[in-house]
């Protein structure tokens, strides 16, 4: 649920009309704000907040943009745009060694296994798994925007896949981690 929770301005941004753009990343910009307030008072650091602090980055620019010219050459891709921020924010955390799902493993996660080298090492590989997801994403959204078709129901399944696909990727690898973690530990 917490990925959920962090991507929420993204899903925000994707299901209303793209038609008024500048309103879904308004709608974007104000759900990214409240989920940090929220994340915030629950107590998450900021290295649990990356994508969100990202976010509202993002759609405070979207929104600028979106309002200033609602008719922008940049609206059929920002979709495309969008999905290439995020790879950009999660490259980034990989880069600067805080790869951003650590942050929300954290929430979820004892305080003793945050320094564990395999909880560090299977959030690299996480991150880099939506990393390579949203740039895969990102491409092809903006070769289907090129194409006239940036808000087709394949623009849309794009998009889809490009969240559930690390979402279960995310799930399915920290299940067989788990189990490895826990065979090692009764043949110890």
């Amino acid at each position: 649920m917490t990925y959920v929770v962090t991507f929420l301005p993204w899903i925000v941004y994707a299901v209303l009309p793209s038609g008024q753009w500048q309103w879904a990343a308004l709608a974007g910009l104000v759900v990214a704000v409240g989920v940090i307030v929220r994340q915030r008072s629950a107590g998450y650091g900021p290295d649990a907040l990356f994508i969100e602090s990202g976010s509202a980055a993002f759609f405070a620019v979207l929104a600028a943009v979106a309002f200033a010219d609602p008719d922008s050459a940049l609206h059929p891709y920002s979709a495309a745009l969008s999905s290439a921020v995020l790879a950009l924010i999660a490259g980034v955390s990989l880069l600067a060694g805080k790869p951003f799902t650590l942050g929300i493993a954290k929430q979820s996660t004892p305080r003793e296994v945050w320094g564990r080298p395999l909880f560090v090492r299977t959030n690299t590989v996480i991150t880099a798994v939506w990393t390579l997801a949203f740039a895969v994403s990102a491409s092809l959204l903006a070769l289907l925007a090129h194409a006239g078709q940036g808000h087709s129901t394949t623009a849309t399944a794009v998009q889809v896949i490009g969240f559930v696909g690390p979402m279960m990727f995310t799930k399915r690898y920290v299940a067989t981690i788990q189990t490895r973690a826990a065979r090692t530990a009764s043949h110890s």
